[in-house]
């Protein structure tokens, strides 16, 4: 690092700079939260930020492990109507802490800004986006499902696991939760100042982290375009699945009423009246199993938007995660470092100057600043590496997460197989019934052939 150049300064004094700077650091997301003064930080809770033992920078957590975290359920509570417009309210279970509670599409805004607050450096997911007038039905449902799959990676992220305002928002039932999210998060500081490592975080970076973080970034970048297409195509077989039992019903529908005409046949027609009405009652009677096949149709189509689809989009929200890390590693507290270093070098030259021109006071002035910028610069190298730090970890979390591809291919073969083989018998109890509709005098009706017996024209 540029700064490793100068003199290191004493712990109490990077430490205090640590402070000073948090604020501007911690990147609020939001307005209206709450910046805790340097001076009246709370002691970190004792349960919480610990050194674990062994090389804390690498994780074992398993898929599995991490699922059985915690499972939360986001369901939609009929609307309610306000002063001026209708809100959309969800109840919000979660397993771990056999708790529910109500929640509005804004007490995730505040808790989604208060965790960008609390962990700068670790992936956060993006909410869906706010509800817009004239929002259907379909917005609705779409949005909770993405509600559904943000709460689920918070709640089974380490160090968010752990936090005690996912406690609160999965458990508090009073009033204004929002002030409660807030107050909690009051003159506590961003992760950086409550993890007892932080400062120590360069000590167990690898010596090529830089080279490491591009290649992983380039690989999710490619894992994430993989996936992102894979999403797609599963969409579009779920819609189809779903538009066939649509048009299975209708096609039912059709027979069923060419089945329950009254139109007397004229005098000249072909059949006669009695052959007819056989004919009719058989294609009405069709119409049962043609309901039952829509059916099938629409629980496959069902079972893969929650099966498959859901779970790429799960994924793809992690990913996406990990990018926007990644964007703020870069444009965050890198940035600033960089700066930094270029203000530091544009006050040594000013100093330079100084000197030579015999300015005391302009001297005196130049040195107090320069070790104040010192001490800056000092912290946001601290930062740095501690920023790099929580990217080497999420890496890992995502790395963890991937396994759920065999997840997600055993769902869509399972729910293929499933679909396929009810589907199939039920065409096979309706084979047997049209024979009925080719009963009757042999110069009336006769069945068709099958393909395969056709006739030549010659």
């Amino acid at each position: 690092m540029t700064g490793g150049a100068m003199d290191p300064l004493p712990a109490a004094a990077v430490t205090a700079a640590a402070e000073v700077e948090a604020d501007e650091e911690a990147n609020l997301p939001a307005a209206g939260l709450p910046t805790p003064p340097a001076s009246e930080r709370r002691d970190p809770d004792p349960r919480r930020m610990q050194v674990p033992p062994g090389n804390p920078l690498l994780l074992s957590h398993t898929l599995q492990e991490l699922l059985a975290r915690d499972s939360v359920q986001v369901e939609l509570i009929p609307e309610k109507k306000g002063l001026f417009l209708k809100h959309v309210e969800y109840e919000v279970s979660s397993q771990r802490f056999r708790a529910s509670v109500y929640r509005r599409y804004n007490d995730f805004v505040v808790f989604h800004a208060l965790l960008l607050q609390k962990f700068p450096y670790r992936m956060v997911p993006a909410l869906p986006p706010k509800r817009m007038l004239g929002a259907d039905r379909e917005f609705i449902e779409a949005r909770r499902r993405a509600l559904k799959r943000f709460i689920n990676l918070v709640a089974r992220h380490p160090p968010f696991s752990e936090d005690e305002v996912l406690r609160l928002f999965l458990c508090f039932s009073g009033p204004d939760v929002q002030s409660k999210l807030k107050e909690s998060a009051q003159c506590v500081g961003d992760e950086f100042l409550n993890c007892k490592l932080a400062t120590r975080a360069k000590d167990f970076l690898p010596a090529d982290i830089q080279t490491q973080f591009a290649v992983s970034r380039e690989l999710i970048r490619s894992v994430y375009n993989s996936f992102y297409k894979l999403r797609d195509r599963a969409e579009r077989m779920a819609a189809r699945a779903i538009d066939n039992a649509a048009d299975l019903l209708i096609f039912g529908r059709e027979l069923s009423a060419l089945g329950s005409d009254t139109t007397p046949l004229p005098s000249w027609a072909a059949l006669n009246s009695s052959t007819w009405g056989s004919l009719k009652q058989a294609l009405k009677g069709l119409s049962v199993e043609f309901a039952v096949l829509a059916d099938k149709a629409a629980q496959q189509g069902k079972q893969e938007e929650d099966a498959v689809v859901e779970k790429l989009n799960l994924f793809l929200d992690l990913l996406q995660s990990y990018k926007d890390l990644c964007e703020r590693h870069e444009k965050g507290v890198l940035h600033k470092h960089q700066r930094a270093l270029h203000k530091y070098s544009l006050m040594k030259r000013q100093m330079s100057a100084a000197v030579h021109s015999h300015e005391p006071e302009s001297v005196e002035q130049l040195e107090s600043r320069i070790v104040e910028q010192e001490n800056a610069i000092q912290t946001m190298e601290l930062r740095n590496h501690f920023s790099l730090f929580c990217l080497h970890q999420e890496t890992q979390l995502v790395h963890a997460y991937l396994p759920l591809t065999s997840h997600i291919l055993g769902a869509f073969v399972s729910s293929q197989i499933q679909g396929h083989k009810e589907m199939s018998k039920v065409w096979n109890d309706l084979k047997p019934k049209l024979h009925c509709l080719f009963s009757g005098p042999a110069s009336a009706l006769t069945p068709p052939r099958s393909p395969r017996d056709g006739l030549s024209p010659h």
